[in-house]
């Protein structure tokens, strides 16, 4: 055997090792033995670099250093789930499901929803190309170097599998090795971890992978997205994916009715704690893949997918004192502060407790014993009051009537939950807290500048709005604690590179109330121009598609106030995005337009994107469900029974794949 076939010989029998003790928690030879392969193999390839190989099992050591994560843009968006609570929320889902597909027969594929780190991996030729994490679904953090130190993560896949698609998981820290990291560090005097979760999500940002592959994280796989996928439905899915080698949840199984997942739910509820990693709910898919497309997404969510979360952990303990925080929109939210109590793998000290209404309802008081539970496992608070504990001479919360911060008197409005400090322009949190949510990274994204340094910028008189970013010089914010020559430098450059920044973030960025992310890319592409929606009145906003009187009043509201066009005005002299840049399409036309399609089913011409990609650059526009409003259904085989039968009721002109490219060419 020559040195290239000994040195893949070892390659596959240590994958083969790795597997078997990783993921499928048997060994075949002693961990000695492992060790002993792994140096042969390491001292071949130094011997010999020109068979050095990325996927190599020695790769997993670690070594390499990483200063900057690069932001990376995800090939198939990483969406949220939405959240239930009982079990009637997942009959409201199936009946909505039922709705868009009719009465068709489906089945449910039930996963455990693992508490961790999300993450999207890469694999090209059946290599592991690149893991990136879930940043904001649309862009992450390239942790490649991390992600090949965890061993339950194969870096050779078996079997066939296609050429390129992602696969998502959560990267978990077990209880066992989370509790051995945190008695070592208790044996040098040093302070243990929070939770298993925080430590393993921290873990993947480290600069030196050697330390990583120190940790014995692991990775468990749940959902393959990409191109012309070898199965049909979620399940088989998941199948195929233990079978090219990968760690999927033994404890994943297919329902064949509602009854069958609330049973899943009931079984894993009470045996959840014999688990060897954090699982806080269940996640029901629809199985079939062809329904999964029918039914599409929200702006953050899948339709065929919602996450059950199990019922929260409570603790009780005192509420010390009520304070009340300021908002970048003026709101008011009051929060608890509570004597520290230890809650679902955290230290609590304060919640929140929501508005006036919810201090009434629950009728809470300063010395109060109260109930304190996480809402969705993430955010504490209060739920109930324990009246048995209550001190003699409490009196009922009064809500304050004035800002905290600027002691301008407190506004709500009508039909509001909160109350809102109207003093928009002068005071603190307000001014703060929309320059922090103008460099966040889905509006500006600008490098080198963080929440604290804005806080420190205002309070050193340097600025005093998020135009302001655009005129500062290093030699302004070189005296500012915690900044060298070199981190201001980068925050001088950052805040130069979002001129670069496309008009719909920048709209996002200027903080309109009631415009979000969605709503801001919808104004943006129908108006074109800052100026154009300036003029814009109620009623022309209005009949914008999805804007509504509530939103249309608080952009026209906005435009209307002189301080804002002035602020636009100097961002306008910087050179900020304040229109959209047309990408010119040579084969664009407007033979569609005017026209409403609706896409459904499979296609063998066109994929459903290509398709909808086509009605748009010949200027139609793409309906997500059948309405009045509706011209065409270009339907592909299977098309769901309920859009078929929605169809025929509107009198709906349906078109083939085929008719629909005569169209095109002029037929």
């Amino acid at each position: 055997m020559d040195t290239a076939q000994l040195i893949e010989s070892l390659r596959q029998e240590l994958n083969r090792h790795n597997y078997n003790y990783y993921v499928l928690d048997s060994s075949e030879i002693s961990d000695f033995d492992f060790d002993m392969k792994l140096k042969q193999l390491q001292d071949l390839e130094n011997q010999y670099p020109e068979f050095l190989d990325p996927s190599s099992p020695t790769q997993r050591v670690g070594g390499n250093i990483t200063k900057n994560f690069e932001t990376v843009p995800h090939d198939y968006r990483m969406y949220s789930l939405d959240n239930s609570y009982s079990k009637e929320d997942l009959v409201e889902w199936e009946s909505r499901v039922q709705k868009v597909l009719g009465e068709v027969p489906l089945s449910y594929t039930c996963e455990l929803k693992y508490d961790g780190a999300s993450i999207s991996i890469t694999y090209e030729n059946g290599k592991l190309l690149r893991a990136v994490t879930r940043g904001d679904g649309f862009q992450g953090d390239n942790v490649t170097n991390n992600i090949k130190t965890i061993r339950s993560i194969p870096l050779q896949l078996q079997g066939n599998y296609p050429e390129r698609f992602d696969i998502r998981g959560e990267i978990v820290l077990p209880f066992a090795g989370f509790e051995k990291m945190n008695q070592e560090l208790i044996e040098i005097g040093e302070t243990p971890y929070a939770n298993p979760r925080n430590t393993a999500s921290g873990s993947l940002k480290l600069q030196d992978s050697s330390e990583v592959a120190k940790r014995p994280l692991d990775c468990l796989l749940y959902f393959l997205i990409g191109n012309n996928l070898p199965f049909l439905s979620q399940y088989e899915g998941l199948e195929t994916a233990r079978n090219w080698g990968f760690k999927v949840p033994q404890e994943a199984t297919l329902a064949n009715n509602m009854q069958e997942v609330f049973d899943f739910i009931d079984y894993w509820d009470i045996h959840r704690h014999e688990l060897p990693y954090e699982t806080d709910g269940v996640v029901v898919k629809v199985n079939s893949f062809r329904y999964q497309e029918e039914l599409g997404y929200t702006a953050k969510a899948p339709r065929w997918a919602i996450a059950y979360k199990f019922k929260s952990e409570q603790v009780s303990t005192l509420l010390n004192t009520i304070s009340y925080q300021v908002g970048r929109t003026g709101a008011i939210t009051p929060v608890a502060n509570l004597q520290a109590v230890q809650l679902a793998g955290t230290v609590v000290k304060r919640a929140s407790l929501h508005n006036a209404d919810q201090i009434a309802k629950l009728d809470i008081r300063v010395g109060d014993t109260v109930f304190v539970e996480k809402g969705g496992e993430i955010i504490p608070k209060i739920i109930a009051v324990d009246f048995s504990k209550r001190p003699e001479g409490t009196e009922p919360t009064e809500y304050i009537t004035h800002c905290p911060e600027c002691n301008t008197e407190l506004i709500r409005g009508e039909g509001e939950a909160n109350h809102y400090c109207p003093n928009y322009y002068a005071c603190p949190p307000q001014i703060v807290g929309r320059i922090q949510h103008y460099i966040s990274r889905k509006a500006m994204d600008i490098e080198g500048l963080g929440g604290e340094t804005v806080a420190l910028l205002y309070a050193s008189d340097l600025v005093h709005n998020y135009a302001d970013l655009y005129d500062l010089t290093v030699d302004q914010i070189l005296p500012l604690e915690r900044m060298a020559q070199k981190s201001a430098e980068n925050l001088v450059k950052g805040v130069l590179q979002s001129k670069e920044i496309p008009f719909e973030r920048v709209l996002y960025a200027l903080g309109i109330r009631f415009v979000g992310e969605t709503v801001a890319k919808k104004l943006a592409k129908h108006y074109k121009t800052i100026e154009a929606l300036q003029k814009a009145t109620v009623i022309e906003l209005v009949l914008v598609d999805e804007i509504g009187e509530r939103i249309a009043q608080s952009v026209v509201d906005f435009f209307n106030n002189e301080a804002n066009i002035q602020i636009i005005n100097q961002l306008k002299m910087h050179g900020v995005q304040f229109e959209i840049v047309e990408t010119i399409n040579p084969n664009a036309t407007t033979k569609l337009a005017g026209k409403v399609f609706v896409v459904s089913g499979v296609f063998e011409l066109y994929s459903r994107d290509e398709l909808k990609k086509a009605i748009e650059d010949n200027g139609g526009k793409v309906g997500s469900s059948i309405t009045s409003k509706t011209d065409y259904v270009i339907a592909g085989d299977n098309m769901g029974p309920a859009k078929l039968e929605k169809a025929n009721k509107l009198k709906v002109t349906i078109l083939s794949e085929n008719e629909f490219t005569q169209i095109l060419n002029g037929a």
